[in-house]
């Protein structure tokens, strides 16, 4: 489980094709502080288990299922990811619940600049669209962010200038893919209502 708050944009170092699927390497420095072999570790939003790890970088092993559900499978040596540590009992909670399981990839339709800030519009895709709310959760990449402004078919978010600089949203341009997962309360709340209607 993770707060989609990024601790730290680490650097894709190596990328390899292995039987199970692709090994990523990752360089950080942050995440390494309290990052070990067997730990999760969330990598742009999509939870991932560490299977090694040194002074400089940790690595995973990213299977099939995951490469095409996620942009992970779009990653090139140099490419730049928002990562964070699993939570503990001690972890201040300040975004929302991240299980890191991506439920779609949408692309960024458009950016404007707000002062420092930008508002970034991205397409909604349909099968998510009913978890989506003005002022709701969700996250982008493993960033945990509010709703601005819902349509029909986009969404939109107004990024600060903090959140601008310290993730990979910062640099992002139209046309650019990202990782969505929505809020699980909103899942879960679905899940039970559904059921109820049923037994009636």
């Amino acid at each position: 489980m993770f707060t989609g708050i990024v601790e730290e944009v680490g650097t894709v170092r190596q990328l390899a094709q292995t039987p199970s699927g692709r090994r990523i390497e990752v360089g950080c420095a942050a995440v390494l502080e309290r990052l070990s072999v067997d730990d999760s570790v969330s990598v742009a939003g999509a939870c991932l288990t560490v299977v090694d790890r040194d002074d400089r970088s940790f690595t995973c092993d990213v299977v099939p299922e995951t490469l095409a559900r996620t942009t992970l499978g779009a990653l090139a040596r140099g490419s730049r990811v928002n990562l964070e540590r699993a939570v503990t009992p001690t972890t201040a909670l300040g975004g929302h619940l991240v299980q890191g399981h991506v439920d779609a990839t949408t692309r960024l339709v458009s950016r404007a600049s707000e002062g420092e800030g930008a508002r970034l519009r991205f397409a909604l895709p349909p099968g998510l669209a009913r978890y989506v709310v003005t002022k709701g959760f969700i996250a982008l990449d493993g960033t945990s962010l509010t709703v601005a402004r819902l349509g029909k078919t986009f969404f939109e978010i107004a990024l600060i200038p903090h959140t601008a600089t310290h993730t990979t949203l910062g640099a992002l341009r139209p046309g650019e893919r990202v990782n969505v997962e929505v809020d699980v309360v909103a899942k879960y709340l679905e899940r039970i209502v559904g059921t109820r209607a049923t037994r009636r």
